[in-house]
């Protein structure tokens, strides 16, 4: 134990060399200098130049801090945009251990090499923050042998002990909001990892996934050599192909980009809204094509799963989008967690707006759900909030798949694939059946309602007549407002009498009798609405505007 501690205090001498210049830089953006000044201007440009510096030093750092860096990247609520992009593009390569350290690892799990395997390669394929992968011959079969990287175990859990270190000192460079957003980023993050370490929950997860795609085709997910898998070696079906992003290969081999992309995205679809369980490092490495256009998946160390409450709004949300109604995602996004309900809505709306704007292109159809989810996180940046850690999952998932479907056809049309499948199985007619139903209750109610009203009014006029009415409200220190408020008031209540007895009049009396009350109706109506035409003055400022948001992007 007092040498795990003193690793780790090691350790954080090296890591607090790789970052301390970019939390003093960060810490002079708050205040010019350090200890006194106002706050520094930070353009698009240095915030770019800080993330590659950062990006840098986690390489430096070694496996655990590219896990970080790649679960950074599916947090916007944390990093801006521009740190996000960049983390995007990191890579789970790191060149392989040497095989005499892998080779300890595979003996102490499975006993010597020769008695477990008819054949072995001892020349990785891959090599990867977590663990390295072999070829290898069982049973007259090849399988892909992946064994966990020698020592990482130590190594991770060093580093977890450096990350709770410095939470602390990283709270003080940022807000309330974000320091709660760190904590939970740090808990989430501990967990991930040591699942990923964990190759008997990444057969569980592999098997599961690959049980709900047996009768596709389309898809194949390799299977598991149980008898020579455990906890630090994963033993599996050596299933090759080429590379999904290596256009010119597929082309040479007559595949069909479009039909593979629009293949690919189905399964993801169905994986998230359908199975609840899903593959969450889609990158291009992870994917491979087999001659007939059989989409190949590899790793499932990093997986998820989608409760049925996120399963539903992520459909509402899709189907928000399609449509084109800013409203409904943004309820979708608040019912998600995902954005703060003290948000100010028109900003919102006018985000929302701009994002499918920017999206349409020349044809109005044209659109991208990640030119819209860039968009949003930009936004969310701007919010005290965080993203729930599946749902960051899913969201990582649905930008990266889409880059890969957008490589794979430039004119790919994500929205329309899924708009399709959600029509296919079923959810738009659900959709539209539900809001039938909600429209009917909303009926009867309005219907109840009616016939509910007229004796309480009756009360309420019988008590004016006898004088005892008493209206108790709590005004502002402000004459004009208070005037106005008191009209409104007036003007409300007069409405409501004049409206009903007009009612009656048409009902009971002649014509003539009814015009009388219709025209002090509208009369009224025209009074009460002249009377919120006015300036209040009561403003709320928004934190940013359609203005500064274009501008902010433009930058």
């Amino acid at each position: 134990m007092t040498v795990a501690i003193l690793r780790s205090y090691r350790r954080f001498v090296v890591v607090a060399y790789q970052f301390l210049p970019l939390l003093l830089a960060y810490a002079r953006d708050r205040r010019k200098y350090l200890l006194f000044g106002g706050p520094r201007k930070v353009s698009a440009e240095r915030r770019r130049r800080r993330a590659r510096s950062l990006l840098d030093s986690m390489l430096t750092l070694g496996p655990t801090f590219i896990k970080l860096g790649q679960l950074l990247s599916t947090r916007p609520d944390i990093l801006p945009p521009e740190y996000v992009e960049e983390f995007e593009q990191l890579q789970d390569s790191v060149p392989p251990a040497p095989w005499p350290e892998a080779q300890q690892v595979l003996e102490a799990e499975l006993g010597p090499v020769e008695e477990a395997f008819d054949d072995f390669d001892t020349e990785a394929i891959s090599g990867a923050s977590l663990g390295q992968v072999y070829v290898a011959e069982h049973e007259g079969e090849r399988v892909a042998v992946k064994v966990r990287r020698p020592g990482i175990e130590d190594l991770v859990e060093a580093d977890l002990r450096v990350i709770t270190f410095s939470l602390p000192i990283l709270m003080r460079f940022v807000g309330s909001a974000r320091a709660f957003s760190m904590q939970t980023l740090a808990d989430e993050f501990a967990k991930v990892i040591r699942e990923e370490m964990d190759y008997d929950r990444e057969r569980e997860m592999l098997r599961e996934i690959r049980s709900h795609f047996r009768d596709e085709p389309r898809i194949r997910i390799p299977g598991v050599v149980d008898e020579r898998s455990t906890s630090r070696v994963l033993t599996m079906e050596y299933v090759p192909g080429t590379k999904i992003s290596e256009i010119d290969d597929l082309d040479a081999l007559g595949i069909d980009r479009t039909r593979l992309a629009e293949t690919l995205q189905r399964v993801y679809l169905q994986m998230i809204v359908e199975d609840g369980v899903f593959h969450a490092d889609p990158h291009p490495g992870n994917l491979a094509v087999q001659d007939d256009g059989t989409i190949v998946f590899y790793d499932f160390g990093m997986s998820g799963r989608v409760d049925p409450f996120i399963q539903e709004k992520i459909v509402e949300f899709y189907l928000a989008v399609a449509q084109q109604d800013t409203d409904a995602i943004l309820d979708t996004l608040i019912e998600m967690g995902t954005l703060s309900p003290e948000a100010d809505r028109q900003v919102m709306s006018d985000v929302m707006e701009l994002a499918i704007a920017d999206a349409r292109g020349e044809n109005i159809e044209q659109y991208r759900v990640q030119q819209i989810v860039s968009q949003v996180e930009d936004t969310i940046y701007e919010f005290p909030l965080r993203l729930p850690p599946n749902l960051a999952l899913v969201l990582r998932v649905a930008t990266v798949v889409e880059g890969v479907c957008v490589t794979l056809d430039p004119d790919f049309d994500f929205i329309d694939v899924a708009t399709s499948y959600l029509g296919e199985q079923g959810y738009i007619e659900q959709g539209a059946r539900e809001a039938v139903e909600q429209a009917g209750q909303q009926l009867n109610e309005t219907t109840r309602s009616l016939f509910r009203v007229p004796p309480k009014l009756e009360d309420v006029l019988t008590t004016m007549d006898r004088g005892d009415l008493t209206v108790e409200v709590e005004l502002p220190d402000d004459p004009p407002l208070a005037r106005r408020l008191a009209l409104r008031l007036i003007y409300g209540i007069l409405l409501a009498f004049t409206a009903f007895s007009t009612a009656l009049l048409y009902v009971f009396t002649t014509l003539e009798a009814t015009a009388v009350g219709a025209g002090a109706t509208l009369l009224l109506v025209g009074l009460l609405w002249r009377s919120f035409r006015t300036r209040s003055g009561i403003r709320a400022k928004p934190q940013f505007t359609r203005q500064n948001l274009r501008q902010r992007r433009d930058d």
